[in-house]
């Protein structure tokens, strides 16, 4: 797979399940499969502070040319101090990089 990174922003994308063959996980394959970076969560978030955390996150990523954790750190931490954002963990802390931070 070529891609650099790769962000799974839907729910609980980041737990696997446990059966025969042992835990396989989405992002387990996609490292597998060559993806350097991957973004997951492990629980489920509301739509909506999905929604302002990657926007953020996409915005230090490509327009203030941060890394890739630096990208989402600031991205949480706008969750925290915006009014438009939720202060609740669930909603700004659930998403992390896996793989390749810069």
């Amino acid at each position: 797979l070529k891609a650099e990174l790769v962000v799974l922003s839907a729910c609980d994308t980041g737990r696997g399940e446990i059966k025969g063959e042992g835990v396989i996980g989405l992002s387990r394959s996609l490292i597998a499969a060559g993806v350097p970076s991957i973004v997951v969560s492990p629980w489920q978030v509301p739509d909506d502070d999905t929604n302002l955390l990657m926007k953020e996150f996409y915005t230090n990523l490509y327009e203030k040319k941060l890394d890739k954790a630096q990208a989402m750190r600031r991205a949480m931490l706008t969750m925290l101090n915006d009014d438009r954002g939720n202060f609740n963990p669930i909603a700004w802390a659930a998403f992390t990089v896996i793989g390749e931070a810069e």
